[in-house]
């Protein structure tokens, strides 16, 4: 074995035989489960593994690489949701958080041993191509998706302004083929119109930094447009992915006077938590609809439930998407960082959504989807009918009225 194997060896051994000493010696890592002697046979297999590779491998492996592509392994390994990041990988996800970036406008996880599409971003080129909730992701440019390597696939998803990419998917037993250039995605986006009179609509495309203060911004405008009041508004969450959680109890706050938003419960301190709302509803109480699909997901899936447990709003449209899990970015050394899953959290009621989802208080199917908004630049109730739905909901009788005028 190489002097450098012997070294990768003894540090992983040192840093695992760390976590045992730290919380009281070998006899509290007996009490926990940790088996110092299968720990240091494993280290030894990894180290072997390893000298085997390099020894072996047909091409010559890079030291820094194959160590790379072991942590990320390592990561991925624990859930669909946790993964390594390198530095690019980390600064994407910090600009996707909080700017935008340069891509094609898809939101897509790991879901059973597929990359599938959690939800195209409104007036992206995938969007724009057709692409739905639920597909799933087989090819990039004419190369096969390893389901396994969701960061390279992201990665591969991004690229130069104007350049141009073909994704594959599959839908039905299909496989179809859509081109499309990338381009600027901006993130934070919330749209904002009339029903009718009195009546508003907003539409959040997903959880970003500022996005209770954009949400609260366009409600502010559509009430001084109306003489300072709105009777009623619809909040569109469907096909929105999710983002950042802290954002999520934010606009939840927005609309509740008091009472509990959302729970958490991990391992640690920083990962169990309650979030509570503080007073002031921005609608003074008017009539709320909340719109949700199978592409609503992980913070959409907070706001919502948070409406419906506190009977806040009246949600409307198909069950989402399932996501109660809680991941937190760590950053490492050298701009690195991991992004694992640490809480699992719970509605008001206590309830786990994972992989159960929210259930609308009125089921509409809607097969056709809704429009791309920021194409269209209108609203259509005729051919978006969970749209036509809430509208029922908030005062069928006023609203109809002011429509056949």
């Amino acid at each position: 074995m190489s002097l450098k194997i012997r070294v990768i060896l003894v540090v992983v051994i040192g840093l695992i035989m760390g976590l045992s000493l730290s919380i009281g010696g070998a006899l509290q890592a007996g009490r926990s489960g940790i088996n110092q002697e299968a720990t240091w046979e494993q280290a030894e297999f990894f180290a072997e593994v390893i000298e085997r590779v390099k020894r072996e491998y047909v091409e010559p492996v890079d030291d820094v690489a194959l160590l790379e592509g072991a942590i990320r392994g390592m990561v991925s390994n624990l859930d669909s949701h946790s993964e390594y990041l390198d530095a690019s990988e980390y600064r994407d996800i910090r600009i996707s958080t909080s700017g935008s970036y340069i891509g094609v406008g898809i939101e897509v996880g790991h879901i059973g041993n597929a990359i599938r599409v959690i939800s195209p971003i409104a007036g992206s080129p995938a969007a724009r191509a057709g692409i739905r909730s639920g597909d799933e992701l087989v090819a990039i440019d004419g190369l096969v998706i390893e389901n396994d390597r969701l960061s390279d696939t992201i990665g591969r998803l991004r690229g130069q302004i104007g350049s141009k990419v073909t994704l594959s998917i599959l839908r039905d037993g299909v496989v179809i083929d859509h081109g499309m250039q990338r381009q600027i995605i901006r993130v934070t986006s919330v749209y904002k119109d009339f029903l009718s009179p009195s009546y508003g609509y907003v539409r959040v495309n997903q959880f970003s930094d500022d996005t209770a203060r954009e949400l609260k911004f366009a409600i502010d405008d559509l009430q001084e447009a109306n003489h300072g009041i709105l009777e009623g508004l619809v909040l569109d969450l469907r096909n929105n992915p999710g983002g950042v959680l802290d954002s999520a109890v934010d606009v939840s706050d927005l609309f509740l006077d008091s009472g509990v938003i959302v729970t958490a419960d991990g391992r640690t301190v920083e990962s169990s938590f309650i979030r509570s709302a503080s007073r002031g509803d921005i609608l003074d109480g008017a009539d709320m609809v909340v719109l949700v699909n199978g592409g609503s997901a992980s913070a959409s899936e907070i706001v919502a439930g948070a409406l419906q447990d506190h009977n806040r709003a009246t949600i409307v449209g198909m069950p989402t998407f399932g996501k109660g899990l809680v991941q937190t970015v760590m950053p490492l050394s050298k701009g690195r960082a991991i992004k694992i899953t640490t809480s699992k959290y719970y509605t008001p009621s206590g309830v786990s959504i994972h992989e159960i989802g929210i259930t609308p208080d009125v089921l509409i199917d809607d097969a056709q989807g809704f429009p791309d908004l920021s194409l269209a630049g209108v609203l259509d109730s005729e051919a978006d009918q969970q749209l036509a739905e809430a509208i029922l909901q908030l005062k069928p009788y006023s609203i109809m009225h002011s429509q056949s005028q």
